[in-house]
């Protein structure tokens, strides 16, 4: 049951309210006094706040920033007369989730409490993902405060709540095996096994009899009966790695095994049933490898219900200072050496490298670099050693702004064939403007025309 929190200086609102809400279901707790109402946030946890705009003597505004400072998470609607609109809005800009003006329609409300039940309940989701990621793996692929990681969170905590089969793609090196197993823990799951199998790692003739298991004497060498790792995975998770380097030919066992969760073992004659989550990953880009004949596409559709894209390295930049310190902490725990931090010549070059090996090539740059430090902080000649730092690599923000201009210009004149009134409609600019950035990077429309056209007035 959800708990909510109402603060309103009017006795008859508060009784109306308590009384509207506990019917829907809810938990109310109501408050006339701002400062008792801070006394019980202290000592309980609430999903939701309403508070009235003006109480009394105080602010609803500076009553949702003390909230806020017990529980940032915490959603909070103000209560405004029409009058103080702009009071809420204000309200907003410092972290309010919305307002509602008085008197109000309860199925707004209503609707409105709704809403922040959800923001509540994900943020909640994504905290505990990240403290099992954190306890129970180390989150050396997951972590980082980048808008692409946060997204990354937020699916999983989502899929975890349904039973569906999921696929994770992303480059090697990324952490999808780390996913999956978060996705394992924040599941209905987490109290089964976690089985994977990596799918390149293993020959073809051994494949089936890894995936489904075989009886005694299906094959030379079988000399007893054992239970395959799809089976082993009832009641809990299989995670199939690098799915497409599946052979064909066992693609088709696989489909069926997973349309039926039923099979035979290699030389048996008895079915066997599970239960079991199913997740996929890859480094392929499945779509083509279907395209080309590489992969089923009734096994694609299959196994792509859920889709989960894991960001490459070069995508979320602004993760490596704090991917970078956190290895530097892990490996001095094993050195014992006293190293401070980077210096910022050897962060640039972090900061300025492509990492197609991402996450795994990373931690293993960092490692070279602590194994090779002599002194308190990690150089740039130890970051990525035999590889130099471009000093021009950056360009200033007016070359940036400048060479993207001109691209762009490139590409909306090359696309209209040298139209220019249908480019500058099409760019959202007068058409005299237009001309005039033309000018500046030296584009003349007549050489984006075909020869036919090249009389025609623009």
């Amino acid at each position: 049951m959800e708990k909510i929190l109402v603060v309103d200086d009017d006795q008859s609102i508060l009784t109306l309210m308590k009384m509207r809400l506990e019917v829907e279901g809810y938990e109310v707790t109501a408050s006339k006094s701002p400062e008792k109402a801070l006394e019980i946030a202290r000592e309980s946890v609430f999903d939701i706040a309403l508070l009235d705009y003006r109480l009394g003597g105080r602010s609803g505004v500076a009553l949702m920033e003390d909230l806020l400072g017990i529980n940032p998470e915490l959603p909070v609607i103000i209560l405004t007369a029409y009058g103080s609109i702009e009071g809420a809005v204000e309200a907003m800009k410092r972290g309010a989730y919305g307002y509602l003006t008085k008197p109000f329609d309860f199925e707004g409300l209503l609707l409105q409490i709704k809403h922040c039940s959800e923001k509540s309940r994900l943020s909640k989701e994504v905290e505990r993902l990240r403290n099992l990621v954190n306890e129970r793996y180390g989150f050396e692929n997951i972590i980082g405060n980048s808008e692409a990681m946060k997204k990354v969170l937020a699916q999983v905590s989502q899929a975890a709540q349904v039973d569906s089969f999921v696929y994770i793609s992303g480059e090697s090196g990324t952490g999808k095996e780390l996913v999956a197993k978060s996705l394992h823990l924040s599941s209905q799951r987490k109290d089964g096994p976690f089985v994977a199998i990596n799918c390149a790692a293993i020959p073809e003739s051994l494949l089936e009899s890894e995936l489904f298991g075989h009886e005694k004497g299906a094959f030379t060498g079988a000399q007893n009966s054992r239970k395959g790792l799809f089976a082993q995975a009832h009641k809990g998770t299989f995670f199939l790695d690098e799915v497409s380097e599946m052979p064909l030919s066992m693609q088709a066992k696989l489909l069926r095994a997973l349309g039926e969760m039923a099979f035979y073992p290699l030389g048996g004659n008895k079915i066997v049933k599970v239960d079991t989550r199913v997740i996929a990953a890859s480094n392929k880009d499945l779509e083509m490898e279907v395209a080309q004949g590489r992969f089923r596409e009734d096994l694609f559709y299959r196994l792509h219900v859920v889709p989960i894209r894991i960001p490459p390295l070069r995508e979320r930049k602004e993760d490596i200072p704090l991917l970078a310190r956190h290895f530097l902490k892990k490996k001095l725990q094993k050195t014992g050496k006293t190293i401070v931090d980077f210096s910022p010549d050897a962060l640039r070059k972090l900061m300025l490298h492509s990492w197609p090996g991402n996450v795994r090539e990373l931690e293993n740059s960092i490692e070279s670099a602590v194994a090779m430090a002599t002194s308190s902080r990690i150089t740039e000649d130890l970051v990525l050693p035999g590889r130099n730092s471009d000093p021009d690599k950056i360009k200033s923000f007016k070359d940036a702004k400048d060479e993207f201009e001109k691209q762009y210009l490139i590409q909306l004149i090359g696309m209209t064939e040298g139209n220019v009134s249908l480019a500058a409609k099409l760019a959202g600019k007068y058409r005299a403007d237009l001309y005039e950035l033309l000018k500046k990077y030296d584009l003349d429309p007549e050489s984006f025309r075909k020869p036919q056209e090249m009389q025609k007035d623009v």
